[in-house]
């Protein structure tokens, strides 16, 4: 967004006037196009329809262009970055979001330095190859993997954090790589764009006093397939007898339920406390270190794909895309 001083209201920002508005982009060794949708939303709109169309113009242009930046508003770009980790399978290119916190036109913004150093990411190559194959989110000199992303902070520059997987870049005087934690196509495959998104899934985070009416109302859902279960700690939850049954009596009737932390690090580890070991016994999907955003998205992506029901919970616990060890 950029500010309009005679209203002092935010509007989109005009992409036409990218290189006027910010004449340091001159300096960079790449050359730079933009796209821009008919009608911007605020991303608090976004929704699986706008990550197919993100997806679909990156594979339309895969081949015309080296790198791609995409601009987001930061409230759900967590969320968008792990939905196209998913929906870009054989990406070797790199795909990087960001925003910021202030608009462009703001004295204090954050934008000018996200936007030139997302686009010197996404034009970096060694020996005629891509660095960054993947999806990323740069925010606040720091490149993150875009699935293992949470917005942590509504009000400060440094909105972002990665706490279960290490930084890919760092920008500074120079941009400090570190190649060890980058994903990169072994061999090359061509990119498989993917379209289809069930968004039949639901979220509940576990709280003390949590009560059936709650839990009735959600896993009694129409049509839902999948439950993205926010428990405490490494995977705790109530050992109430109503509760166990409850979650049986949905994974029995075909409901997958994804057990994540509700912490902002660390990783499930079921069975390892008394209160997870029947969650365990009763096949509930291990989420081991992944984020929510990447648990719902994963979700999405993998009850619209053609994997069947009894491997879902296998695939789900492997790693398609570097979310989750």
């Amino acid at each position: 967004m950029m500010k309009d001083y005679t209203s002092g209201s935010l509007k989109a920002f005009d992409f036409s006037q990218l290189l006027k508005n910010i004449p340091e982009l001159n300096q960079l060794d790449c050359t730079i196009s933009s796209y821009s949708f008919d009608q911007p939303i605020d991303s608090s709109n976004m929704n699986p329809t706008h990550w197919v169309a993100i997806s679909d113009i990156i594979a339309e242009k895969y081949d015309e262009y080296d790198g791609f930046v995409v601009l987001h508003g930061s409230d759900t770009m967590s969320y968008t970055a792990s939905a196209l980790s998913f929906l870009l399978e054989n990406l070797s290119k790199p795909v990087i979001l960001t925003g910021s916190q202030l608009p462009i036109g703001d004295l204090r913004t954050d934008a000018k330095e996200n936007l030139i150093t997302a686009i010197q990411i996404a034009a970096l190559e060694k020996n005629g190859k891509a660095i960054i194959q993947e999806v990323g989110l740069y925010f606040e000199y720091k490149l993150y993997r875009g699935n293992r992303t949470t917005k942590i902070n509504a009000e400060h520059f440094k909105a972002f954090a990665s706490l279960n997987y290490p930084h890919l870049i760092e920008s500074g005087v120079h941009l400090s790589i570190f190649n060890e934690y980058l994903l990169s196509q072994k061999r090359n495959i061509k990119l498989k764009p993917h379209r289809n998104m069930d968004n039949n899934v639901a979220i509940l985070k576990i709280f003390p006093g949590i009560n059936k009416n709650i839990i009735d109302a959600i896993l009694g859902a129409e049509n839902l397939k999948a439950l993205v279960l926010e428990t405490y700690g490494s995977g705790n939850a109530p050992m109430e007898i109503w509760f166990l049954e409850r979650l049986k009596s949905a994974i029995k009737n075909g409901i997958h339920i994804i057990n994540v932390t509700q912490c902002s690090g660390g990783s499930v580890m079921m069975g390892h406390y008394e209160t997870s070991s029947k969650l365990k016994k009763m096949q509930v999907i291990n989420g081991k270190d992944i984020t929510t955003e990447s648990a719902i998205t994963k979700a999405m992506y993998l009850l619209g794909s053609d994997v069947s029901h009894d491997l879902f919970k296998t695939v789900f616990e492997t790693s398609l895309r570097g979310e989750m060890l």
